[in-house]
């Protein structure tokens, strides 16, 4: 509805924003972002380009239930926000760990999954042979820029070195060049190193570290877009369709049971 404001047409004050679901709807397209290099969530093979994961697939479903193509928009974890703000994609499906720095920034799903932190040194690293040695003076710990893992390692870590990967560097090539003594991350990345590396060794922390649910995210103030990526999640879970991308991609032990 439009006003008259000084002899001009203006629109209304307060009108309300169209919500990113009848966008949607409306470019018959949705917008995923994703961070192309999680294994077992959104990874696209180097060799083949094709996409696959558990939320590749979850993607591919929640397109299918609305009706509409699907467009996947590569991104980082030190990005994403940034992209979702300004709409260049409608919602992240990439394993988003919900926590207080990310609450703040964003509107989260109800939850999907949910896991704890791992380490990954090399085998013939003399430094890191136990959970035990991570924390210790000389030690150099890498985490990837923008991942819950670099808040909570400046935070947990009282005498290791913090190192902070921003890539196009990764992870593992500091690793394996010796350039850190170990890295963290979570169970999907590190079945990623078990399953392509027979120089690694991946430690499970003996108690629960930080256990974090991960969640799709969303820009916050928009209730309608929102309730339908929780509806469809609730779904998911209650159909089977999240527990058979799960049992297809190894990610069982990150369900959520209640």
């Amino acid at each position: 509805m439009l006003a008259l404001c000084g002899g001009l047409l203006a629109p209304v004050v307060g009108a309300a924003a169209a919500s990113q679901l009848d966008k949607v709807r409306a470019s018959k397209t949705l917008r995923v972002c994703i961070w192309p290099d999680y294994y077992g969530l959104s990874f696209r093979n180097p060799k083949s380009g094709v996409l696959s994961g558990l939320d590749t697939d979850m993607a591919r479903e929640f397109a299918r239930d609305l009706g509409v193509t699907l467009q996947f928009v590569d991104t980082t974890f030190g990005r994403f926000i940034e992209d979702l703000d300004g709409d260049r994609c409608d919602i992240a499906m990439m394993g988003v760990a919900v926590t207080p720095q990310r609450v703040e920034k964003l509107a989260l799903s109800r939850p999907y999954l949910r896991g704890d932190v791992y380490a990954v040194t090399t085998r013939h690293n003399t430094r890191v042979r136990s959970w035990q040695d991570i924390d210790r003076p000389g030690t150099r710990v890498a985490v990837l820029a923008g991942t819950y893992h670099e808040p909570l390692m400046r935070e947990r870590l009282q005498q290791a070195e913090l190192v902070v990967i921003v890539p196009p560097r990764t992870r593992e090539a500091e690793l394996e060049a010796g350039r850190v003594d170990v890295f963290m991350s979570d169970f999907p990345f590190t079945r990623k190193m078990r399953d392509n590396h027979d120089w690694v060794r991946v430690f499970a922390p003996p108690t629960p570290y930080f256990m974090v649910n991960a969640a799709y995210a969303v820009k916050q103030g928009d209730s309608a877009w929102l309730q339908r990526v929780d509806a469809f999640v609730s779904a998911i879970r209650a159909d089977g369709r999240l527990f058979a991308a799960a049992q297809r991609y190894g990610l069982e032990p990150m369900m959520i049971k209640d």
